[in-house]
């Protein structure tokens, strides 16, 4: 497509969808520059990272596991909402209880799981982690406070959203990113406080992990159909983004020294990562509602809709790595950081971005029309599957084109 196909294409979408563009243009930039707030953290704890070496094993899984979890949430109820079947109630057995009971059950859940990988390849590429309680209270504890939180923003904006007939596959992903990332390191950050106390974190940590598996066998044996269903369908897609978020975590943690070594790497990887999951949370949000509807269909050569989804993340995708890479080289001259020219963090950001959304709209694709091939619900098994991927994928790509472009 040429430049004369792309402005055609952006008017036209313009045209049809402009409210909704302007407002998931606005999520998403907002989430790339409040994501700075994140990586500003992380450079900010790096002593603590050097004390509690695998610390930085979670950071990836978990804000993966908040945007999964959640974005797969706002992804359900967009679904319902475009169905009209969508009944805004707070009651334990109504639609929204039932969707919130599934939700908290998987981040109970999730977060045990996630400590007990990452220490897992903590030890096996030898990083020597923290004792794995320890694990198991900072990923629970941080990442119930962060999570309490998403649940109620995200069942406010599905009331706005109802309210004010916006489209939740456009802002959904977006806004979850925005209160993950700024709530999920910091709230990891302050469960870390918890395990200065040993035999504290001892007893927590055993207690956790019994209510962990607690949460998957009440789940998984639920006699409610829907809450069944929902946590069946999302614990493997969950499992295994915990698996290629301890990777990624993992490539954190081997490079420590590089990341305090060149701040401006470490500010910009959580609002990189996360933004790399927002928007491929946005493409299987859409993609997901629009098999739903039937206005597409699971081909192997994408249709016609299927790629203007496609074009209109790859559009959000220009503003946020470019706002990523503007944010992140000025929070360097503001907190004193030494960083490269501002073309250069730009640069960076924009190559390793767009280059990310290539790979997030082939996995996004893939996984929705594979859902409907097999008979599952796209919108339990995109999100998951695609943000995890993504970690992994958006992060390597930002270390290898820092590599290309910057050297070490």
């Amino acid at each position: 497509m040429g430049r004369g196909g792309v402005s055609v294409f952006l008017q036209r979408q313009w045209r049809t969808e402009g409210a909704g563009l302007r407002r998931g243009l606005a999520a998403v930039l907002l989430a790339a520059v409040t994501g700075i707030l994140a990586g500003l953290s992380l450079a900010a704890a790096q002593e603590t990272l050097e004390r509690l070496p695998g610390l930085l094993l979670l950071v990836p899984a978990a804000i993966d596991m908040r945007g999964n979890i959640y974005g797969a949430l706002a992804s359900r109820l967009s679904t319902a909402l475009h169905l009209g079947t969508y009944d805004f109630s707070v009651r334990r057995r109504s639609f929204l209880g039932r969707q919130a009971e599934a939700t908290t059950l998987l981040t109970l859940a999730t977060s045990v799981l996630i400590a007990l990988v990452a220490w897992v390849f903590g030890v096996v590429f030898g990083l020597d982690p923290i004792p794995i309680w320890k694990l198991v209270v900072i990923a629970a504890v941080g990442g119930g406070l962060a999570s309490a939180v998403l649940l109620a923003v995200t069942i406010a904006l599905s009331w706005v959203a109802r309210r004010q007939d916006w489209n939740m596959d456009d802002v959904g992903a977006p806004t979850i990113t925005v209160f993950g990332d700024v709530l999920t390191i910091p709230a990891l950050l302050l469960a870390s406080l918890l395990v200065e106390f040993e035999a504290l974190a001892i007893v927590l940590g055993l207690a956790l992990t019994g209510m962990g598996v607690w949460a998957v066998a009440w789940g998984w044996l639920h006699s409610d159909g829907l809450v069944r269903r929902i946590v069946r369908e999302s614990t493997i897609p969950l499992t295994f983004a915990v698996g290629v978020g301890a990777v990624a975590g993992t490539v954190l943690e081997l490079r420590l020294e590089v990341w305090i070594s060149t701040p401006v790497l470490l500010i910009m990887i959580p609002s990189f990562i996360a933004n790399c999951g927002s928007l491929g949370g946005i493409l299987s949000s859409r993609l997901s509602s629009h098999l739903h509807l039937g206005l597409i269909r699971p081909r192997f050569i994408p249709e016609r809709g299927a790629l203007e989804d496609v074009g209109v993340v790859f559009f959000f995708a220009l503003a946020a790595f470019t706002a990523i890479g503007i944010s992140a080289w000025g929070a360097t001259r503001i907190f004193g950081y030494v960083a490269p020219g501002l073309g250069a963090v730009v640069g960076l950001s924009l190559t390793a971005g767009l280059i990310s959304t290539l790979f997030l709209s082939v996995v996004a694709y893939a996984v929705a029309t594979a859902s409907v091939h097999f008979g599952l619900d796209p919108d339990n098994e995109g999100i998951p599957i695609v943000t995890s991927v993504m970690d992994l994928l958006g992060l390597m790509t930002l270390v290898v084109i820092s590599i290309l472009l910057w050297g070490g």
